[in-house]
């Protein structure tokens, strides 16, 4: 094992010329189930599809993500392995969320598992906060001893009057948190995941604008933000959602112009890719490290959302906003 980011490095740009090439998303937009699966078949995924199932795509995505990038913690130690726990965390509050969310509006759970990402949270885990009925049956099904999210959970889920709140209540106690722990590292690693902290407040902002507003909406702000402070994301979640305009002359100037939380989260979603992908010159630090473990998840999560796309036979423009940018 390596205390430093060098070997790390070494193995993760190995393991970037595995990643799907985009001619693989282009085509599967417009093919059967069948075909899918023949292609799906002639990548690093068929090694680990043993069926020919949609449940049989999911497996093989995790299977892959277990054995090219959570195993990456097993080759590192010190910092290096402290980097990897930051983003693995990340991904499992944002599994969380995403589950939380599904609670809140009632999506099935079967829609909400195609969207999940990587994480450290055992399959077993997942499956049992999806069949949760609530909140705090979901604090209770994630009983992983020692886990830091668990305890956010547990304390969300108290405070919270329903999914949605919990949901935005266990950013403002594990986000924070996840920033801070960023931030020792510097550079573009802790850039990163300031820039989600940001966008996470600003996506908060437009739920609540679209609920009509929050009599405290202070109360789900998760302090640490540079450009959308606590009076501009009161005001977008008060309904005054245009004044996200005003972010036109900061390094978020991007989301100027948008009004619906659908068309933020792509645009989010995009945006952090690219932060990440930036990243990637770091190559003596952590920053290598989060673009590859943030292009499997983003590849996986496609992999099988254009699945549930061939498997239903749906159109391709029903997925397409979804597994693409640019």
């Amino acid at each position: 094992m390596a205390d430093d980011f060098g070997y790390l490095g070494a193995r993760v740009r190995s393991r970037r010329g595995e990643l799907l090439p985009e001619s693989f998303f282009t085509e599967a937009l417009s093919v059967g189930f069948s075909d899918y699966l023949r292609m799906l078949a002639e990548t690093p995924y068929g090694a680990y599809l043993t069926g020919e199932a949609l449940a049989d795509v999911d497996r093989a995505v995790s299977e892959l993500f277990r054995r090219r990038v959570a195993d990456l913690e097993g080759l590192a130690s010190g910092e290096a392995r402290e980097a990897l726990r930051l983003l693995f965390l990340r991904a499992d509050l944002a599994n969380v969320k995403a589950i939380l969310r599904a609670k809140a509006t009632g999506r099935p759970a079967e829609e909400v598992r195609a969207r999940l990402l990587g994480g450290s949270l055992p399959e077993p885990v997942l499956a049992a906060l999806l069949e949760a009925g609530d909140a705090a049956g979901m604090a209770q099904a994630l009983v992983l001893p020692g886990h830091p999210l668990a305890r956010a959970l547990r304390r969300a889920a108290a405070e919270a009057a329903d999914a949605f709140e919990a949901e935005l209540l266990l950013d403002r106690y594990f986000l924070a948190e996840l920033v801070r722990e960023a931030g020792r590292y510097g550079g573009a690693f802790a850039e990163y995941f300031k820039d989600e902290l940001e966008l996470t407040n600003l996506a908060t902002a437009f739920k609540l604008a679209a609920l009509g507003g929050a009599e405290e909406p202070e109360r789900y702000y998760v302090p640490g933000g540079r450009y959308l402070n606590r009076a501009l994301f009161a005001r977008i979640a008060g309904g005054e959602v245009e004044a996200v305009d005003e972010l036109q002359s900061t390094p978020l100037a991007p989301f100027a112009g948008v009004r619906d939380l659908a068309e933020l989260e792509r645009r989010a979603r995009c945006f952090l890719l690219g932060r990440a992908a930036r990243a990637a010159t770091d190559v003596l630090g952590p920053g290598l490290v989060l673009d590859y473990v943030r292009r499997r998840e983003w590849e996986g999560a496609r992999v099988r959302l254009l699945a549930r796309r061939a498997y239903y036979g749906l159109p391709a423009q029903a997925v397409e906003r979804e597994v693409t940018c640019g």
